[in-house]
């Protein structure tokens, strides 16, 4: 038997979306200082906004609310996925950290599509 989820940190992809965001902050404060307010902002925001729309659909307590929200967060992956891209041209950040978080973010991309065609499959 599949146990509940009560709380939306018992979600994978919460989990790995919120490690996620919290790596880009790290990462982003090497970044040159007059980036602050440019992809620094942006990059932290996009990232930020993919744990945030997941958690904001698992209160929603309604199955369209949750798939619209993961489709927000979905939306975001691939934001920060250029945002990422845009870093690395601007060499900001080096290719294999590049490399490796956009796998990271291209598995959860399907990760919560993956639950999105779950949900639909149970409406």
């Amino acid at each position: 038997m599949k146990n509940k989820i009560t709380k939306f940190e018992d979600l994978k992809i919460w989990q790995e979306s919120h490690r996620l965001a919290m790596e880009i902050y790290v990462i982003t404060r090497s970044f040159p200082k007059d980036e602050l307010y440019g992809l620094v902002s942006q990059l932290r925001r996009s990232s930020l906004s993919i744990p945030a729309n997941i958690i904001e659909g698992f209160y929603r307590y309604s199955t369209k609310e949750l798939i619209q929200f993961l489709i927000n967060a979905r939306g975001s992956t691939g934001e920060t996925i250029y945002h990422l891209l845009v870093s690395k041209d601007l060499k900001y950040i080096n290719e294999d950290n590049y490399s490796r978080l956009r796998q990271r973010y291209e598995i959860l991309a399907m990760s919560i599509n993956a639950l999105i065609n779950s949900l639909r499959k149970k409406k």
